[in-house]
């Protein structure tokens, strides 16, 4: 396990698989479109697929002519390297601040790049409910300072989140937090 944790911070190709599978494990990505996303050569790629293949933190899957890969969620270190994960992007940091001061909050979602898993420094969030939007100005500008990254609200009414929805389903997005009795 030490050879294991040594490796993931040795490289930082390996950094970004982890945190483009882990964030977000339902998603699925292959070989170039990987190498493209983060603009390194498909070998250096395929040698990090291959080593978190091997040691099964992450499964594949042949479709066509491409080989899908994905976060393999029955690992033993899943839960604690999805966690990670959000602490390195910080949405750890956004989730408590968010749901304990704004207000009467619905929903939480995470859409677009960071939906995917793709760190690119602006986080964007939708926010579902009747929200201080005073309190979510002061809480995102510290938030922001924090963990080195911009956050971007949309901030819907549960009737505009109505309307919303058919665009919602067309753009990457995940549910990262709604009241347990929602």
């Amino acid at each position: 396990m030490d050879n294991l944790l040594s490796g993931i911070i040795a490289s930082k190709t390996r950094i970004k698989l982890l945190m483009r599978f882990f964030f977000n494990p339902g998603t699925r990505a292959y070989l170039r479109e990987l190498a493209k996303e983060f603009d390194v050569s498909t070998n250096a790629v395929r040698e990090e697929l291959n080593q978190l293949t091997k040691t099964n933190l992450l499964k594949s899957e042949r479709s066509g002519r491409n080989v899908y890969y994905q976060a393999n969620t029955d690992h033993a270190l899943f839960p604690e390297l999805k966690s990670m994960v959000s602490k390195v992007m910080g949405i750890d940091q956004v989730i408590d601040g968010i749901v304990n001061r704004l207000g009467e909050l619905e929903r939480v979602y995470l859409i677009d790049n960071y939906a995917e898993g793709k760190d690119t420094g602006i986080i964007d969030i939708l926010l579902v409910g009747d929200i201080d939007q005073y309190h979510l100005n002061d809480l995102s500008r510290k938030t922001e300072r924090y963990i080195k990254r911009k956050i971007r609200s949309l901030v819907l009414t549960r009737e505009e989140f109505g309307d919303f929805l058919e665009e919602l389903e067309n753009r990457p997005h995940l549910l990262i937090w709604e009241p347990p009795s929602f």
